[in-house]
C-alpha cells in the first residue's frame, strides 16, 4: 500500500492508529486481517471504510451456520442445467454457462484491486475456515466442471470478522494478521460521535458520555451498550430535544442502550 492509498479512516469511520497500522500491515503483506471484537465496535464497517478510503469496490461474502467454503468459489447450477434441457434450450453443453462464481470467485476475476469482506466467519462450522486455506493462500481455485484454475489477477483486500462464538483452527490463524477492536477511551469516542454529528452540543455530549461510560462499568450488567448503540441514543435525545443536565438522574430512552429485562431492572435499581 502506497504512502497516498494509505488507509486513514473516513469522514464517518474513526480508526485508532493501532488499526490503521493493522490494515497497513496485512495489505503489504498480502495476508487476510482477521478483526475481532466487541459487537458494535465498528468491525463489519471496517471494510466499507477501508473501500472508501481506497477507493476500491467492496465485495461481501455473508457467513451463515449453513455456509460452505465451496459457496464462496462458484456453484454449478445442475438444477437450471436440467430444466434447460428439458425445454430444447441451445448451449446446455456448455457448462460454464452454469457455473455461477461465489464472491472469493468475484475478487479473484476483478480487473482491478477490491475489498473483500467475509463477515462472521465463525457462524459456520468448525471446517470452514480451513477448507479456505490453499484458495486464502495461493488466491486461487480449480473448477471440476470445466476443467478451469480461476487466478487472481489482482489479490483482493482480505478483512475477516469474527465474534468469537467458535474457535479457529490454529492453521488458519496462522496466515491471518489478527486486530482486536478495544472499546474506544472517551477521547476516541468523542471523535468516532462527532464524525456522525454536525454542530453537536458539548454540554449534550458530556453529560451522554458521562451516563453512558456509569452504565457500562456497572459490573453486573450482562450486555453492555456498543458504541452503535450510543450514537443511537444521542441522536434519540437530540430528537427528543431533552435538557442534558437531566439525562443523568431521568436516564430517558434507556430502551436505545439497554436491550435485556435484567439489565434495564439493574441500572434502574443502581440509580446512577
Amino acid at each position: 500500500m502506497s504512502k497516498e492509498t494509505r488507509f486513514t479512516g473516513t469522514d464517518t469511520y474513526v480508526a485508532s492508529d493501532d488499526l490503521m497500522a493493522s490494515v497497513e500491515v496485512a495489505t503489504k503483506l498480502q495476508k487476510p486481517l482477521l478483526i475481532k471484537g466487541e459487537p458494535g465496535t465498528g468491525k463489519t464497517m471496517l471494510a466499507e471504510a477501508v473501500a472508501k478510503s481506497l477507493d476500491m469496490e467492496l465485495l461481501i461474502w455473508n457467513i451463515k451456520s449453513t455456509t460452505k467454503a465451496q459457496d464462496g468459489l462458484y456453484i454449478y447450477d445442475t438444477i437450471q442445467r436440467l430444466y434447460d434441457s428439458q425445454f430444447g434450450v441451445e448451449g446446455v453443453d456448455d457448462i460454464s454457462r452454469y457455473i455461477k462464481l461465489g464472491k472469493l470467485g468475484e475478487a479473484f476475476k476483478k480487473d482491478k484491486q477490491v475489498v473483500l469482506l467475509i463477515d462472521e466467519i465463525d457462524k459456520a462450522d468448525l471446517e470452514f475456515p480451513n477448507d479456505l486455506l490453499w484458495e486464502l493462500d495461493k488466491m486461487e481455485f480449480y473448477i471440476n466442471e470445466t476443467k478451469e484454475t480461476v487466478k487472481a489477477k489482482v489479490r483482493p483486500i482480505v478483512i475477516i470478522t469474527s465474534n468469537a462464538e467458535k474457535e479457529l483452527p490454529d492453521a488458519f490463524l496462522r496466515r491471518c494478521i489478527f486486530h482486536y477492536i478495544t472499546f474506544p477511551d472517551e477521547r476516541l469516542m468523542k471523535l468516532i460521535v462527532n464524525a456522525h454529528f454536525e454542530n453537536l452540543e458539548e454540554n449534550l455530549l458530556e453529560q451522554a458520555m458521562k451516563t453512558f461510560y456509569k452504565i457500562r462499568n456497572i459490573r453486573d450488567i450482562r450486555k453492555k451498550p456498543s458504541t452503535s448503540e450510543f450514537i443511537d441514543w444521542i441522536r434519540a435525545l437530540m430528537i427528543g430535544g431533552v435538557d442534558p443536565d437531566t439525562i443523568e438522574q431521568k436516564l430517558p430512552y434507556l430502551g436505545v442502550l439497554i436491550k435485556k429485562d435484567e439489565d434495564l431492572e439493574t441500572v434502574v435499581r443502581m440509580n446512577l
